[in-house]
């Protein structure tokens, strides 16, 4: 990691550009330096070097060491220390704010849909919903999607929460209870829908559904119980379907899921779900199922 982005994380913790940037010409040196050093080192301009170094000290994250009356030095704060202290002070506002928000919060009026329009904010959006389960999560889309939700879900897991995954292809490394589909095969599913759908619910009470087309995305992030609950409802009946599958025999339900008229209507439309989502295309001819 570069020293730009070490600078980049403290501000993300709360120091400003001038803070951060001082505290990292401070400890790169490991000797007390005065201002003019400090200035010269980090890029802070010299008009504001001893505010802002006044502001490390009052932050605790270095001190002053007088060599003489009129010497003036500064010393870091060694970083493990640093980010001990962050770290207390970050969980004592966590729990400060855990019992303070929920008092002042007004019944909800409104449910949230907020549009997605990038695989990076799906995935974000996605990775929110993951860490904020408690009880149980649902989970359902391509390796390549789920993968970037797997420290969050880990640690959900660990925590207690029930993971249900469902995986459309092959993962090496699962989290929770994971399903590979394999009704139909990645391809053929791709090919019906159109796109690679995504689908994270956590707790019955927030979703993600959204789908990847390539590098391209688009999709939702709601609080409404009922998308929620198609969501969830989603993923356990693709679940329910590969138990009741695991106990028939392999022939009959292959033959079944190949060839049963009720089945092959529902999969006639390739690629008309995730066409329709697209704002602006008009919906394409229905193409029959060879």
């Amino acid at each position: 990691m570069s020293q730009q982005s070490v600078i980049d994380e403290l501000g993300r913790l709360g120091m400003s550009g001038y803070e951060a940037k001082a505290y990292v010409a401070l400890v790169a040196a490991g000797t007390p330096l005065n201002g003019y050093e400090v200035a010269k080192r980090s890029g802070v301009p010299r008009s504001t070097v001893y505010e802002t170094l006044g502001k490390l000290v009052t932050r605790g994250a270095a001190y002053e060491v007088r060599a003489g009356e009129a010497s003036v030095g500064y010393l870091s704060l060694p970083p493990s220390a640093l980010l001990d202290r962050m770290r207390r002070e970050f969980d004592a506002s966590m729990d400060a704010l855990s019992d303070a928000l929920p008092q002042i919060a007004a019944p909800t009026q409104v449910r949230i849909v907020h549009n997605l329009t990038d695989r990076e904010s799906l995935l974000d959006r996605a990775e929110d919903v993951v860490a904020a389960a408690r009880d149980d999560l649902f989970v359902s889309g391509w390796p390549g999607e789920i993968a970037p939700l797997k420290t969050s879900a880990r640690r959900a897991e660990a925590e207690g929460v029930d993971v249900s995954v469902v995986s459309f292809g092959e993962d090496d490394e699962p989290v929770g209870r994971t399903t590979v589909h394999r009704y139909s095969s990645p391809e053929v599913v791709l090919e019906n829908l159109g796109c690679r759908l995504l689908v994270v619910a956590a707790d019955r009470e927030q979703a993600v559904i959204g789908g990847v087309v390539g590098d391209d995305a688009w999709g939702v992030y709601t609080d409404d119980p009922a998308v929620v609950l198609v969501a969830v409802e989603y993923v356990r009946h693709d679940i329910a379907l590969h138990l009741v599958a695991e106990k028939l025999a392999p022939d009959d339900f292959e033959h079944f899921w190949e060839n049963e008229p009720a089945l092959r209507r529902l999969r006639d439309d390739h690629g008309i779900p995730a066409a329709l989502l697209q704002l602006g295309t008009a919906r394409p001819p229905r193409r029959r199922r060879r």
